[in-house]
């Protein structure tokens, strides 16, 4: 008889996979980790239960929380992320002309089962020169930390757990302080039609603090509930009001090869449909 993952993040319903093989499972102080094999998705990994990322659709997800928010700023050279332990959005970000990007990640073992058991999603990128990797906690980081960058992206898990203080308004405080001028702050910000909660809240938290706070999206197959939001906020110019031939040609400069990604999707994304933008509305 199979094995299934059962997935429950919501009272309401819950998801399944079939489990295949299980390549790696493993409770540390912070998570409970486990790896396994699908035969449409490839290797899953799963934290606490919840389906983290996938082979078989990721480059979906880490596209579109690293190149739009640096092709939207055009010239970043400093980059956080906070969380991002299995390599995906530091890859991608390394693709830019960039200096140097830090990922802060709270549990060791994150990173190093997914440099063992899923290569193909970091792809090496904690090897090249220009990473840097701290292990610990995202919210202490931002809080204690003197530099600044001009991105900063929150790849988190969901608000539950280690996650649940990078959800805060302190801790949208801080990265505010942490930004460069002209930066911009792209979190993970859950399913709008599963976790509107979740979305208002943040909208709120956000926009009483940036000059420019607001939502896009993107529809990631294994993440149930239809479009996935990315949370954005950003001081000075709104970033997010380009054309499509300001950003096709920063993207043509890169020499980037995307597999969901598109300049005219980047434009796109910003444009919400109604019962979205109607969640992200304060006051």
């Amino acid at each position: 008889m199979a094995e299934w993952y059962t997935e429950i993040l919501y009272p309401e319903l819950a998801q399944r996979l079939r489990i295949d093989k299980v390549v790696f499972h493993e409770k540390t102080r912070n998570h409970e980790i486990m790896i396994f094999e699908h035969a449409l998705l490839g290797r899953v990994l799963t934290l606490d239960g919840v389906l983290q990322v996938t082979e078989a659709d990721e480059y979906v997800y880490h596209e579109m929380i690293a190149h739009v928010p640096l092709l939207a700023h055009g010239a970043a050279r400093r980059v956080l992320i906070v969380g991002g332990g299995d390599g995906g959005s530091l890859r991608r970000c390394l693709m830019h002309d960039v200096e140097k990007v830090t990922v802060v990640e709270i549990d060791r073992t994150v990173v190093e089962c997914c440099r063992r058991h899923l290569p193909a999603i970091g792809a090496g990128a904690f090897d090249d020169a220009r990473a840097e990797l701290v292990i610990g906690d995202g919210h202490g980081f931002v809080t204690k930390t003197k530099d600044n960058f001009d991105v900063i992206i929150v790849d988190s898990t969901d608000p539950i757990g280690p996650g649940e203080a990078l959800f805060s308004r302190q801790f949208y405080a801080h990265c505010q302080r942490c930004l460069a001028p002209g930066g911009v702050l792209v979190t993970q910000n859950g399913v709008p039609f599963l976790q509107g909660d979740e979305l208002r809240d943040a909208a709120r938290r956000r926009g009483a603090l940036f000059a420019h706070a607001g939502f896009y999206i993107a529809a990631i197959p294994t993440y149930y509930g239809g479009y996935m939001a990315f949370g954005w906020a950003s001081d000075g110019a709104d970033l997010r009001c380009q054309s499509v031939d300001e950003i096709r040609e920063r993207f043509q400069a890169a020499g980037l090869e995307t597999r969901f990604y598109t300049p005219e999707i980047h434009v796109g994304a910003f444009n919400l449909p109604p019962f979205i933008a109607d969640l992200a509305r304060i006051g």
